[in-house]
């Protein structure tokens, strides 16, 4: 089969087996609830993920079958995300501890590495005495490191309906963009994006759907987050490597920031780095009034500009370097505008409200920085933070 065929496939697969699991998922039990963290109304399945792994299994049983092609990293790869798609389920039914995911992500990258060979063996020319900077007895355990960094970092942009999946099909579109114009065919990018993009259709809000019919759930953003290091880590080692690891981190931008950003946030304040919160980027935007679905195409056009950079920087031979020193100057501006969200916002006239959260349960607030900071604040902000204290009082006074 040719890749338009089999993304064709791979897309109503997704879609077809969304259909037929949903029921399921709702027997169960295997749905997200809304709490104080989720803003989604009803019980939501949790069968994306499902849905998109029982499609690489379909594709790939399909394609070795025909073509005879040697099994040994597609299986690799299958047992990898099996593991992950397995305890990801578990713990959207029975909320595993941080330490079996941990050892789960642990165990598919060592796959990923003795199974399939693919590890991070050098970090590019980034020696400052010249040449390449190897990792040597590293390479093990920085590649350990790096898998969990990014399943964990897709884990964390999974908080909107289409967000995860959007993030993840840029980068995946970028990944395929580099293979078609300096290496070759790659099955699982082409049947990771075509599933994802068929996942979406139930996931993203439309005008005829107001909220997500169905998500990700952990064993989907785990899987997902996996596939990305695959990838990234293949394509960018080896002496017939496509980009350069330096390119690779561009093409992971958004998640990379978000989920580095939040954790040095949450030590500075003395907090846990994995105590989750709703101060991640996407939430700022809905804060400042942006909808579910502006927030959404803007993170996503971010994280396409991330793409356009690693593959322009492949295309104009840049070195490791350059784009390294980019990556983190661009990190630090991200980090920047988080820290002074509300800075960032006033400036493209829009004012940040707790209140558009509709909880009380919240740290403190934007509009309270700028007041304790004794800065003046406008007039829809000033009757933003009035009615924020009015409703946190009218629940003091319920609950005593």
């Amino acid at each position: 089969m040719n890749a338009l065929m089999i993304s064709i496939a791979a897309f109503l697969v997704t879609a077809a087996l969304i259909v037929l699991l949903r029921p399921v998922a709702l027997h169960f039990g295997l749905v997200d609830v809304p709490n104080a963290r989720k803003s989604h109304s009803g019980k939501v399945p949790l069968i994306g993920g499902v849905s998109i792994f029982a499609t690489l299994i379909v594709l790939f049983s399909g394609h070795l079958l025909f073509t005879g092609t040697s099994p040994t990293e597609l299986s690799a790869f299958l047992m990898a995300t099996s593991i992950l798609i397995v305890i990801g389920v578990w713990d959207d039914l029975r909320d595993l501890s941080a330490y079996a995911r941990f050892g789960a992500q642990i165990v598919a990258a060592l796959i990923m590495i003795y199974g399939a060979g693919i590890m991070l063996v050098d970090l590019g020319e980034l020696n400052f005495l010249g040449g390449t900077l190897y990792l040597g007895y590293m390479s093990v355990p920085f590649t350990i490191f790096a898998t969990l960094g990014i399943i964990n970092a897709i884990n964390m942009c999974d908080g909107l309906d289409g967000l995860s999946g959007s993030l993840t099909l840029t980068s995946m579109l970028g990944l395929g963009a580099a293979n078609v114009l300096w290496g070759s065919y790659d099955l699982i990018i082409t049947v990771m994006a075509a599933s994802i993009a068929g996942f979406l259709c139930f996931n993203m809000r439309t005008f005829w759907r107001k909220s997500a019919w169905v998500f990700l759930g952990d064993a989907g953003s785990m899987m997902i987050g996996l596939t990305l290091t695959w990838l990234a880590i293949s394509m960018s080692q080896g002496p017939e490597r496509v980009i350069s690891p330096s390119a690779a981190l561009w093409f992971l931008m958004v998640p990379v920031f978000d989920a580095v950003s939040m954790m040095l946030r949450r030590i500075m304040r003395k907090r846990s780095p994995f105590k989750a919160d709703k101060e991640h980027l996407h939430h700022v935007f809905l804060l400042a009034g942006f909808s579910v679905s502006e927030t959404v195409l803007i993170m996503t056009g971010l994280s396409f500009a991330g793409v356009i950079v690693g593959l322009g920087g492949v295309y104009l031979g840049l070195s490791d370097a350059v784009m390294a020193i980019a990556f983190v100057c661009a990190g630090m501006l991200y980090f920047w505008v988080i820290m002074r969200a509300w800075q960032v916002m006033q400036f493209l006239r829009r004012s940040i409200c707790r209140r558009r959260e509709g909880s009380v349960h919240v740290d403190l607030g934007y509009s309270d920085r700028r007041r304790i900071a004794g800065r003046h604040y406008s007039g829809p902000e000033r009757r933003c933070d009035q009615d924020r204290r009015k409703a946190k009082a009218n629940y003091s006074s319920k609950h005593k």
